[in-house]
C-alpha cells in the first residue's frame, strides 16, 4: 500500500464494489453536458496524463487539466484517439512499464512484478496478457533480453 497507485487502485475497486453491491441514491446522469473540446484542451488532457502516469488520476482531474467537462472529454478521446480516457492512461502506464522492462537489469533483482506495479498493474495476469498483445512477447521475456 505504499505505492500510491496501488492504494488509489485499492481505494476505487473497494467504492464501485460498495456502490454495486449496496442501495444508492446517486444516478449516472450527475457528469455535465457534453461540449466541443478543442485540440488545445485535448493536447492538454493528454500533456497531463503524460506528466502525471505515475499518479493516481480520474477522469475527473484530466478534465479539470484541460478546463473541460468529464462527459466532453471522453467523448473527444472517443472521437480522435478512439479510446477512453482511462484506457489511454493504462496504454501510457504500459508503454512506461515496457521501457523500464527494457532498461531493467534482471541481474539486480528488479522483477516484472516490481514495474508493473511501479506503474499501477495490480493484476499482473491482466497486465501480462495486455503486454503480449501490444508488444508480442512477454513481461519477463523483455526483463530477460
Amino acid at each position: 500500500m505504499a505505492n500510491p497507485l496501488v492504494a488509489a487502485n485499492t481505494r476505487h475497486l473497494l467504492a464501485a464494489t460498495a456502490l454495486a453491491v449496496f442501495p444508492h441514491t446517486g444516478h449516472a446522469g450527475a457528469l455535465g453536458a457534453a461540449g466541443e473540446v478543442t485540440p488545445r484542451a485535448l493536447r492538454r488532457a493528454v500533456a497531463y496524463v503524460n506528466d502525471n502516469a505515475e499518479q493516481p488520476i480520474t477522469v475527473d482531474q484530466i478534465a479539470a487539466a484541460a478546463g473541460v467537462r468529464p462527459r466532453a472529454l471522453q467523448l473527444a478521446f472517443r472521437r480522435h484517439h478512439d479510446t477512453t480516457p482511462m484506457r489511454y492512461v493504462r496504454q501510457v502506464r504500459l508503454e512506461r512499464a515496457h521501457r523500464d522492462l527494457q532498461a531493467a537489469d534482471p541481474t539486480t533483482g528488479v522483477t516484472v512484478t516490481m514495474i508493473a506495479t511501479r506503474w499501477g498493474f495490480t493484476h499482473l495476469g491482466r497486465f501480462s496478457t495486455d503486454y503480449r498483445v501490444v508488444y508480442r512477447s512477454s513481461p519477463s521475456h523483455t526483463l530477460r533480453t
